[in-house]
């Protein structure tokens, strides 16, 4: 079978390797249809490996080189003696968390915090980028006729944004920054929106995006960080001037945080959600002097699943609109990965089309 696999710092390869054997009782086999190319694939291909791991994983055994794709759907094509809620045939969005089944978080039914989780594309043998992946029965939701494989390979990145905001505590009337007009930065805008807010500003360096953003008609206002006045334009959009309610980060990038500290209201929250490659300079006084909520965020409860599927279904989360082009996987690294790491790509979400 054909594979995508990370070998190191700009090395990917499409590959021969074999094929799923024997699985285990509670896992199936799943034939991918789409799998996006999210920002941690990026971060891997550009600088990795950074996730994945270079010796065995603690809990999957897995390491270098790597089959690439944590956002996916697909087809389940064999499932084990032991899944009885799915049978071949079935469509299925693949939430990609590998946890422990019983350990103080997964208790808890937030295995994704497991000092021992993995996930699949990361940090387990298999991922979306290849013909095949092995799965275990709770990583394969099905999804119903509503909703498109498509849409199903881009429920991973909405969770995130939906999870984002929830913790965020965004309401009715709130009004709202997004540091970073990136795939997960507009839908935690699009998530904000949904949960009421008012006004949704994003952030966003890249001109192209920007513009890629607005022909979107999602009812985002675009500001350029660039700009001197920007903390001046946010607070002028909030009443007496106070600063937003909520402000998310959603680049990993340091000058961003220190923007969304600054134009949040006293009293008002900062969620970090994009992930920072290294350290960021940071001023807690000022957090004090707000007395505002700092929430740090990653992935979902892996329980979210259903909740997405409902919501897509429902076609008042659109995430398929950012789906700027479907490539095939022999052009993965050349008309995916590449021009997703251009600084001027007016391209949002990118999908392997397998």
């Amino acid at each position: 079978m054909r594979a995508l696999r990370f070998h190191g710092r700009q090395d990917l390869r499409v590959e021969q390797v074999a094929a799923p054997a024997a699985i285990g009782p509670a896992q199936l086999v799943v034939k991918p249809s789409f799998c996006g190319i999210c920002g941690t694939d990026l971060h891997e291909y550009a600088a990795g490996p950074l996730i994945v791991p270079t010796a065995p994983h603690v809990f999957t055994g897995a390491e270098l080189p790597q089959i690439l794709g944590h956002e996916f759907a697909g087809e389940v094509i064999e499932v084990g003696a032991a899944v009885t809620h799915l049978r071949p045939g079935d469509r299925v969005s693949i939430q990609p968390q590998v946890f422990p089944a019983d350990d103080y978080y997964a208790r808890r039914g937030l295995g994704h915090l497991s000092d021992r989780n993995a996930t699949i594309g990361l940090s387990w043998a298999w991922g979306g980028m290849g013909d095949y992946a092995v799965v275990n029965d709770y990583n394969a939701i099905k999804l119903p006729d509503t909703v498109d494989d498509a849409q199903g390979a881009m429920i991973e990145p909405a969770a995130v944004a939906i999870y984002a905001v929830e913790r965020g505590r965004v309401g009715p009337g709130a009004i709202v920054l997004v540091a970073g007009g990136g795939p997960i930065g507009v839908l935690t805008a699009m998530a904000a929106r949904l949960a009421g807010a008012a006004e949704v500003m994003v952030s966003e360096p890249n001109a192209a995006r920007r513009a890629a953003i607005e022909r979107l008609d999602l009812g985002l206002r675009c500001l350029d960080p660039a700009d001197d006045e920007l903390l001046s334009q946010v607070r002028c959009l909030t009443e007496d001037g106070v600063g937003v309610d909520v402000a998310f980060e959603c680049v990993g990038v340091e000058r961003a945080l220190d923007t969304c500290v600054k134009a949040v209201r006293r009293r008002g929250t900062v969620v970090q959600v994009g992930l920072h490659l290294g350290t960021a300079r940071v001023e807690p006084t000022m957090w004090a002097l707000k007395d505002m909520t700092i929430e740090g965020v990653v992935c979902y409860p892996v329980t979210i699943w259903p909740r997405m599927i409902a919501l897509i279904a429902s076609r008042r989360f659109p995430v398929e609109r950012l789906v700027t082009k479907q490539v095939p996987l022999a052009q993965a690294v050349a008309d995916g990965f590449a021009p997703l790491l251009d600084p001027k790509t007016p391209a949002l979400k990118i999908l392997v089309a397998m």
